[in-house]
């Protein structure tokens, strides 16, 4: 059976974010990490080129998750739809967007970290929302806490913001986490400097965290 998007965000369990600057270095970045098995990937819409840089990743590499992320507008849901973006991500909820997201069947996680947005997000219709900003907001312990009263619900979350290979899996043990994603394996200065060896090293060991994790969960 073909699994949806949320899915297959799962099964990846680290979602590598890039703010990219250059289609060409981005394009490279996408390469390197689906060889070190990280397929899924968050282009920011933080400069002009993000669209192109989605509709590059999806064409030349399309093994990969694609996705969008900080999608502010519904301007920015379509130009990440258009892109072919296959979900799209915010640092908040924004009915309006998440509205749109859900009228145009594009999946959208957009950021909550308290029990009020939480309850918004599942009353919009949401199955899965960004927890953010992660490590500022309170941790593991703090999303624990938020997300037990909602467990029943189903409702998924992907911690953001703070993210890194000593806290990882710490997050990923955690039941109601679908993923984290997070910049530190292709962080913008590595992308300029072409650190290719150090976002491969990195990425390969996010990739043996999460199977160490999911296993741990199974057990």
């Amino acid at each position: 059976m073909r699994l949806g998007i949320a899915g297959r965000l799962e099964e990846a369990g680290v979602i590598s974010v890039l703010v990219a600057e250059d289609v060409d270095q981005a394009l490279k970045t996408a390469e390197v990490l689906l060889r070190a098995g990280l397929s899924a990937i968050e282009v920011t819409f933080r400069n002009q080129v993000a669209a192109e840089v989605i509709q590059t990743l999806v064409s030349r590499v399309p093994d990969a998750i694609i996705g969008a992320g900080t999608v502010l507008s519904v301007g920015d849901l379509i130009a990440a739809r258009d892109a072919g973006a296959s979900f799209a991500v915010a640092p908040g909820l924004n009915a309006t967007v998440v509205e749109k997201a859900l009228e145009i069947g594009l999946p959208f996680f957009p950021g909550v970290m308290t029990p009020t947005g939480i309850e918004r997000g599942i009353g919009l219709g949401l199955e899965v929302l960004k927890f953010f900003p992660a490590e500022t907001a309170g941790g593991t312990p703090m999303l624990k806490a938020v997300s037990a009263p909602y467990q029943h619900t189903g409702v998924k979350f992907i911690p953001t913001g703070g993210i890194n290979p000593e806290n990882l899996f710490s997050y990923l043990s955690v039941p109601t986490v679908l993923a984290c994603g997070g910049t530190w394996i292709a962080s913008p200065e590595r992308i300029k400097n072409s650190d290719w060896m150090g976002i491969e090293r990195d990425a390969r060991e996010a990739t043996r965290i999460v199977a160490s994790a999911r296993g741990n969960l199974s057990h």
